[in-house]
């Protein structure tokens, strides 16, 4: 028996009987093709996602949020950009590529794609060493010149 929360997708043909998509995989869907634009660091997660990602499962899906109104489908997505791209285009790509992946896997049309940002995250710094010297100091050879 199908579940209720279930998506009813239309076939071209009558005689094929129903196809239904569970909501799961159209979040799913929506994460990864998001992920792939460039610019995006990662989606938001909830501390569950962190915890299962600590333990080596991978969380698909996360940082997406579909509501339903009026039989249109609206989907929310939630992103972390990387420092330096530029948020408008960025976000432009999500709303085209998400569009873009879920009608050509379901032929579901959207009514929107919402972009949130919901921060930036700047680029690591190179915090090289020199383990022949892990105790030296810039400022000690500037205090004995003095």
């Amino acid at each position: 028996m199908a579940d209720s929360n279930n998506i009813a997708l239309k076939s071209s043909s009558s005689q094929a009987g129903e196809m239904q998509i569970s909501p799961r995989v159209l979040e799913i869907i929506s994460s990864i093709s998001a992920v792939q634009v460039k610019g995006v660091n990662r989606m938001r997660g909830s501390l569950a996602n962190g915890v299962n990602e600590l333990f080596g499962r991978k969380e698909f899906g996360k940082g997406i949020k579909l509501n339903f109104d009026n039989d249109k489908l609206i989907v929310d997505v939630y992103v972390y950009l990387n420092y330096g791209v530029s948020v408008p285009k960025v976000a432009l790509n999500i709303q085209e590529q998400v569009k873009q992946q879920l009608l050509f896997m379901t032929e579901l049309n959207l009514g929107e794609v919402n972009v949130h940002v919901e921060g930036i995250v700047p680029e690591k710094a190179d915090n090289a060493f020199d383990s022949n010297n892990l105790f030296d100091d810039d400022d000690s050879d500037n205090k004995g010149e003095q």
